[in-house]
């Protein structure tokens, strides 16, 4: 394939060697005439291990040239990456001058090519940028979307220093396109990576870097925190940390990681407030663990909003244990949105068929009877009952009944699902998804 790479910074000089490694005849292009000449002599722009000898392999093989001249690169390739610097604005937004630049130069001579051109961002952007970016073309080149031309969102994932492993073992490949012939050029390119490929839209794509990188600099603070804490108590956090990383039923892995309502229960809020509290005992600062119960609350806010928002007055609840399966309601955030749409004189009902059966038991009653009587006085004994009497109806926890009914919801209701009891819905008509 033949392959024009904008940008001869770090991730556009490995995309160079990478790509031309695979037998791919790739252009290098930039501004910078030293960045060119380096290549051209079979140099590396950066510092990275096995980086320079791929370079030099592919410039003596004529797999890989640079040039300044970015009509050449678009004219002679088939794919356009765009791998230039997208750097902070002193308010910390995110600067997309360099990327709007190149596309506006690609734009230029698409709009002379005959062939389908596919024009792939590589660099790290906000949602919404190639949307942008496909319009901008169309403006500019008069050419179509899907017809003329294509936009694909290509995050990479590249470490400093491993970036040539990295790029031919990624976890995933992340294909954001709305284009049908890109995403086949696309899948072709990358069939000899050893790595799944999802083809997503471009705006999930486009936040997919974002999210990654958060993660990892959430990690490394919470790492951080926790071996402070620990070196104060004399513990060694490595220790710890190694430990609780080999965990990977519930610490590494999906379980944690899916967006919804807020956490509860008799453990997380408890153990939230000691940790920060001992760390508080200690002088310590932990600003990221003492975010958590304000995230958190944060999260309930954001559930109390989407049902004002509604403007109606008639709310029921499917489930108010804090989650499914269970009948603990301490520190339940649902009993929180309920408590506060009582104090705002709304008209409620409320179904959560262990909590009731616990209270028939004697289970739960004593909990039930001194901390939240007047929920109690809400609870019904038949889920239909709830649908019928509200004119909004809150599911509060993923119990498999609910994802069975939640289709049979007469539509002129409202829905607002705080936990995705389906998979397949998002916020659409009558149905609003918290998080989606």
């Amino acid at each position: 394939m033949n392959i024009s790479v904008f940008g001869l910074g770090y991730v556009g000089v490995v995309s160079c060697a990478c790509f031309s490694r695979d037998k791919h005849n790739v252009i290098g292009v930039d501004v910078e005439k030293t960045k060119v000449e380096l290549i051209n002599s079979g140099k590396a722009t950066i510092i990275e291990k096995g980086l320079e000898e791929e370079i030099q392999k592919s410039v003596d093989l004529g797999l890989l040239k640079a040039t300044q001249d970015f009509t050449e690169a678009v004219m002679k390739t088939d794919v356009s990456f765009i791998c230039v610097g997208t750097p902070s604005l002193p308010n910390g937004a995110i600067n997309l001058a360099y990327i709007f630049g190149v596309v506006k130069q690609i734009a230029e001579v698409i709009k002379n090519k005959s062939t389908f051109h596919t024009v792939v961002i590589r660099s790290t952007v906000k949602v919404g940028t190639l949307e942008a970016c496909k319009e901008i073309i169309e403006d500019i080149s008069g050419k179509k979307h899907n017809v003329d031309f294509g936009v694909v969102s290509n995050p990479e994932f590249l470490r400093e220093g491993s970036a040539m492993y990295d790029f031919a073992n990624p976890p995933y490949t992340i294909i954001g396109t709305k284009s049908e012939k890109s995403k086949e050029i696309m899948k072709s390119l990358y069939q000899t990576i050893d790595a799944p490929i999802y083809f997503i839209k471009p705006e999930e794509a486009e936040m997919i870097k974002y999210t990654n990188n958060n993660f990892h600099a959430m990690k490394i603070t919470f790492a951080n925190e926790i071996g402070n804490i620990c070196k104060e108590n004399g513990v060694d956090g490595h220790v710890v940390m190694d430990i609780v990383a080999k965990d990977t039923k519930l610490n590494l892995s999906p379980y944690y990681l899916k967006p919804g309502f807020a956490f509860g229960g008799s453990c997380l809020p408890k153990d939230v407030r000691g940790l920060t509290q001992i760390a508080k005992s200690l002088d310590l600062k932990t600003p990221l663990l003492s975010s958590l119960l304000k995230s958190n609350f944060y999260q309930v806010e954001r559930g109390l909003e989407l049902i004002y928002q509604t403007q109606k007055k008639k709310v029921g609840f499917l489930g108010f244990a804090f989650k499914s399966g269970t009948d603990d309601l301490r520190e339940s955030p649902i009993v929180e949105v309920i408590e506060t749409l009582i104090g705002k004189g709304y008209d409620l009902n409320v179904y959560d068929s262990n909590v009731h059966l616990s209270s028939l038991l004697g289970k739960n009653k004593e909990y039930i009877n001194s901390h939240i009587p007047h929920i109690y006085k809400l609870l019904k004994e038949d889920v239909n009952e709830v649908i019928e009497n509200s004119e909004v109806l809150v599911i509060g926890n993923n119990a498999k009944e609910f994802s069975k009914i939640i289709n049979t919801i007469p539509s002129n209701k409202t829905i607002i699902d705080l936990v995705r009891v389906d998979e397949k819905l998002t916020s659409k008509d009558n149905y609003i998804g918290i998080c989606w």
